[in-house]
């Protein structure tokens, strides 16, 4: 599919909402021929240029895309397909499933998940997947983000195999990157990812100037496993009879203190790190995240849903680490709902609702390495816009009005300035 040529395009509302700066009343984005902002502000302000078409969504709000910090996009149409309670045995079903799954299935798969993403108002994504699917999808649809090729091997022996099978899924989806679609890499998870393996992934992504992603002090199975190798995923280890974390290198206890130590102590965390979850993390912890640089995925839907607790964002938040709202896999939140999850961190928060949407739009776009060119309503980022219809709120600030919608309540998408979502009721 060859994307259709960008139009400039003229763009009003009762309501702005450039989150770098105050809602505006009667506001309007001009969109240049280039994809990106060239005008923001009062209608009065935003001149239309002759032969340029004005849109007019009334009483709707005009707001940034919003950066969807974790998703599993090549999961999606699995809604429902796994409900196993233990995490552990979840995992595992979730592997079975995907093994029954071919590449023309994820590449559906993949293309639906980013058509659903825009009608849900998401114009950027952080998705990890092993089947390669998701990153031609985004560049074919015109979405943006990062997208993270997993790698696994829980055994240290696996180690070789394992990255010269990464280092060939990435030299085929290098030449299809752009500089609005990344190309990075997830050493999945502690509980599926031995320590040579991780150091391995590490050294690979800093030669090739890549990003990474890893799920980080998700459970109490995974801080089981890496601190006593104990609980379900270790069992499941040694039935495999795969040698204790201990034994995988000579990092030596003092590594195993948690999986935020354990992973620093084999050169994983930096400033191009992005860790998913971090439920279980104490003030150690998250001071160390900070030190490095890394940033946080916080996906608090998901984590109730697993029953793995609630995350501390107030406390990534205040430590100075940057936090980006992600919804997970459809698997484990059954739609891409970023409205819920900011009503959910909110909840943890006690913050405001304008707070919360700048950890949706601006804060993840930081948490992507994408500031400054997505994530607000600003001259010169990419126009990645979105109409909202508005509850009804009175007096209540637009911001409170905007957390308090849905998906349903998207009535139009543009991103990088093309319209990728038209509802039933957009002009």
């Amino acid at each position: 599919m060859i994307l259709p040529p960008r139009q400039p395009v003229r763009l009003r509302a009762d309501w702005l909402v450039p989150v770098a700066s105050p809602p505006v009343p009667d506001g309007a984005v001009l969109i240049g021929a280039d994809g990106r902002i060239a005008a923001v502000g009062p209608a009065a302000s935003v001149p239309l240029p002759p032969g340029v078409a004005t849109l007019d969504f009334g009483s709707a709000a005009l707001m940034p895309g919003l950066v969807n910090a974790h998703t599993h996009l090549e999961l999606t149409g699995l809604a429902g397909r796994v409900v196993e309670t233990d995490f552990s045995r979840w995992i595992r079903g979730v592997r079975e499933l995907k093994a029954g799954l071919d590449a023309d299935w994820f590449a559906q798969a993949a293309r639906r998940g980013v058509a659903d993403a825009f009608a849900a108002g998401i114009t950027t994504v952080l998705d990890t997947g092993d089947s390669g699917a998701v990153l031609p999808a985004l560049v074919e649809l015109g979405g943006a983000g990062v997208v993270y090729q997993e790698v696994f091997g829980p055994d240290p022996s696996q180690c070789a195999g394992s990255i010269a099978a990464l280092e060939e899924r990435l030299d085929q989806l290098a030449p299809i990157a752009t500089e609005q679609v990344r190309l990075g890499v997830s050493p999945h998870a502690p509980y599926t990812v031995s320590g040579p393996l991780y150091r391995e992934t590490a050294a690979l992504a800093r030669r090739r100037g890549l990003p990474w992603a890893v799920h980080l002090a998700e459970s109490e199975a995974e801080t089981a496993l890496v601190t006593t190798h104990r609980g379900p995923f270790a069992e499941a280890w040694a039935g495999r009879g795969i040698p204790p974390l201990e034994r995988h290198d000579d990092s030596g206890p003092e590594a195993r203190r948690s999986p935020v130590a354990w992973l620093d102590a084999h050169g994983v965390l930096g400033p191009a790190t992005l860790c998913i979850h971090v439920v279980r993390a104490d003030d150690a912890d998250l001071a160390l995240l900070a030190a490095r640089g890394a940033a946080v995925a916080h996906c608090p839907v998901s984590n109730l849903r697993h029953g793995h607790g609630s995350a501390r964002p107030a406390a990534m938040l205040a430590a100075g680490i940057r936090v980006g709202l992600g919804t997970d896999s459809v698997i484990s939140v059954d739609r891409l709902d970023l409205f819920a999850e900011m009503r959910a961190a909110r909840s943890l928060l006690g913050t405001t609702a304008a707070a919360v949407l700048a950890l949706a739009t601006r804060d993840g776009a930081r948490v992507a390495g994408l500031p400054g060119r997505s994530g607000t309503l600003e001259p010169g980022v990419w126009a990645d816009v979105v109409a909202l219809d508005l509850p009804a709120g009175g007096d209540q600030p637009v911001e409170e009005r905007i957390v308090a919608a849905g998906p349903a309540a998207v009535r139009a998408t543009f991103a990088s300035g093309r319209p990728v979502y038209r509802g039933s009721q957009a002009p």
